[in-house]
């Protein structure tokens, strides 16, 4: 059997092997990634065929056992995507042709490659954010344990990377629960923004058949449909800087994260001692172990950042499908992997990272307490901006406290003494 271009006429010129190999570019390695997806929207639209009767009962059958075969071919690599194929879809179309004959042929009637790109993309994008979904939510559980586990254990709060005022290791943890409880909510409501059903808009302007696009979204597991076909060309891209940025919010947090723990770790501070499997040595310097881990999940971001301003650039394009966009599957899937695999190894930091008592305890000097001389003073009648000024003043006279009975009077909303973790725990259960 050939395999021919899909777009192939039957014309007596040859294909430029060259000019082939430079446009299907990195496709084939990409569209391992997307190939699952594509061959469920494939049984999909076969079914959408049947309920139209473009298909009969049993070439529906004869064509759903065929992907059936292909989609465990390729789950255990029995069937590889390879350079004789230009992409995905076409593999998906030889292999059918090549089983059934004539019959495989007719699986394209009322579809495009375009809308099977964009459906399969759109399938992969929600099953990324179902799956960040999952690592996020348990990122937020581990944080809020670890904050339960150390909220009476003080330690240094920081401003402008200067000693400020005593803190608590629980309310450090409990900053990052609480990012990632609000990084689940806009993953959610990205997900609830991508959910619809593009399969059926055809090359971006519909066919001539009465698809059976409802059926197909109830098979998918969309929520809705994407109604307008020339939105659904000019939603690709767009829809995956939406995803990007999502991922790109909580891996803000890691990064910040990151840095917390690159200076926790050094000799200076020693506030954090990490595993050993953890960290790595040095090639020449035998006393060496380096948070290598955390420096690139501290350097993750900018994979994302990167991402997003490729695709930004790209989508300077007029509406319908143009070809550049064959170009937005290298960076979202390059984000969207190096993404989840970080926030699997966050998650993996935060459960086993342990704060040095001792050395936090060591770390207190009686200048932090000046805010809470100056606030105790406030409680006892004195204007805050006079307390201020007499407490700066004596500054160096002021006597050492303990850094525990202090946080333990921070009893303010979300403070140390007051972390709100039940309610924390609450807005986590809504949200998943």
């Amino acid at each position: 059997m050939s395999n021919q271009p899909l777009w192939q006429k039957n014309s007596p010129a040859s294909i430029d092997e060259k000019i082939m190999n430079y446009m299907a570019g990195e496709d084939i390695l990409l569209d391992k990634k997307l190939i699952s997806f594509d061959i469920t929207a494939s049984k999909a639209h076969v079914e959408g065929l049947l309920s139209i009767k473009i298909l009969t009962k049993d070439e529906s059958e004869k064509i759903q056992n065929c992907l059936n075969e292909l989609e465990i071919e390729v789950s255990n690599d029995t069937f590889q995507l390879t350079n004789q194929f230009e992409d995905g879809h076409s593999a998906i179309e030889f292999y059918l042709t090549q089983k059934l004959g004539d019959l495989g042929k007719k699986v394209h009637a009322g579809r495009s490659r375009n809308d099977q790109v964009l459906v399969a993309t759109r399938l992969y994008l929600k099953d990324t954010l179902l799956h960040a979904q999952t690592i996020v939510k348990n990122s937020a559980q581990n944080c809020l344990m670890q904050a339960e586990k150390n909220q009476s254990l003080a330690m240094p709060g920081y401003t402008h990377l200067q000693r400020a005022v005593p803190s608590s290791a629980g309310m450090w943890f409990a900053s990052f629960a609480e990012s990632m409880i609000d990084n689940l909510a806009m993953l959610s409501s990205t997900l609830e923004l991508i959910d619809c059903n593009p399969l059926g808009t055809a090359a971006g302007y519909g066919v001539n058949l009465k698809l059976n696009r409802e059926l197909t979204t109830k098979k998918l597991g969309f929520s809705r449909l994407q109604i307008n076909p020339i939105y659904a060309q000019n939603s690709r891209g767009k829809f995956e800087i939406s995803v990007l940025s999502a991922l790109a919010q909580c891996l803000l947090d890691v990064r910040r994260f990151s840095w917390d723990l690159s200076i926790f770790t050094t000799q200076e501070f020693d506030f954090v001692t990490l595993p050993d499997n953890m960290t790595t040595g040095s090639s020449i310097m035998p006393n060496k172990r380096n948070p290598d881990l955390i420096e690139l999940m501290r350097a993750s971001y900018s994979v994302v950042q990167s991402a997003i301003i490729e695709l930004q650039s790209l989508l300077s394009l007029p509406s319908g499908y143009q070809r550049d966009l064959q170009m937005t599957k290298a960076p979202m899937i390059r984000a969207i992997t190096h993404s989840l695999e970080t926030l699997n190894m966050f998650n993996r930091v935060v459960k086993a990272m342990q704060f040095k008592s001792e050395v936090l305890a060591n770390a207190f000097e009686p200048s932090m307490f000046a805010t809470d001389f100056a606030v105790e003073l406030t409680t006892q009648g004195m204007p805050f901006r006079t307390a201020y000024q007499q407490v700066a003043q004596q500054t160096e006279q002021l006597s050492e406290r303990n850094a525990k009975d202090s946080i333990q009077q921070r009893t303010s909303p979300g403070a140390c003494h007051n972390l709100m973790l039940d309610e924390l725990k609450l807005r986590l259960e809504k949200i998943s």
